[in-house]
Formats: structure tokens, sequence, C-alpha cells
């Protein structure tokens, strides 16, 4: 009786931002999978509310928290935000954790989120987001 060998299908897939195409075929390079729902992930929570045009509630309105003081209240509304954003947003992605990191220094905080594909059998996905202001 032969064995199926079961080969990692392709889920989901985004285009590149930069619109590069490929060296060889001259396609248009894409994310895929994970790749693309953390693409999809890193753009909604960088995107400000009434950013995109004819789409005015999707985004997140993280940038205003960059300018209060790094406390654990400022973390935990960010914390809200992020999950917000995600949950309405991105439905290719079930997310596990959201873990802010501050780093005073920089006047930055880091943000790790942990997510697993919809309709997909593979262990969850771990990505790190610095956000910072830009002067």
């Amino acid at each position: 009786m032969p064995t199926l060998a079961r080969r990692r299908e392709t889920i989901y897939t985004d285009l590149r931002g930069d619109l590069e195409p490929h060296p060889v075929s001259g396609d248009l390079l894409v994310y895929k999978n994970e790749e693309a729902v953390i693409q999809s992930i890193k753009n909604l929570l960088l995107t400000d509310r009434y950013e995109r045009i004819y789409q005015p509630r999707v985004g997140s309105q993280i940038r205003a928290l960059l300018f209060e003081n790094i406390t654990i209240h400022t973390q935990n509304n960010l914390r809200k935000l992020i999950i917000e954003c995600i949950d309405n947003f991105e439905p290719r992605a079930i997310l596990h954790e959201v873990e802010i990191v501050a780093i005073p220094d920089q006047n930055a905080l880091g943000v790790i989120i942990t997510f697993s594909l919809q309709n997909s059998t593979t262990a969850p996905v771990q990505f790190e987001l610095l956000i910072d202001r830009v002067r």
C-alpha cells in the first residue's frame, strides 16, 4: 500500500509591497502563508485610521500611544488596540498572545505577536515588531 506524502499547501498569498519581479520569470513576487499574514498584520498595525481612502476604519490607533509616557497602563492600552485590530481586520490569523516590551531608552515599544493560521495545522508563528516615534 503506497504512503501518501503530504506536501505543504499554499493557503494564503499576498503581493509584496515593493512589487519586485522575479529575476527569471518576471512575475511579481508574493508572500505565502505565514509571511503573508505577518506582512498584513504589520501593515494594519502601522496604518492609522482614516489613512486608507474608502476604508477609513481599517488600521489601528497605536501611533497616538507613542507620545504617552511608557507605563503599564500604556502597554495595556497598546495590547488592547493590537488585539482589537487583528481580530477585526485579519481573519486569517488566530491570535494566541500579544506581549509588549518597553524600550524607554529608544522611546519605543517592542511587540511580540504569536498567532496561528486559520485552516492550517502548522505550529504557531511568532514575530516581533518595533514601534517607535518618528520625528
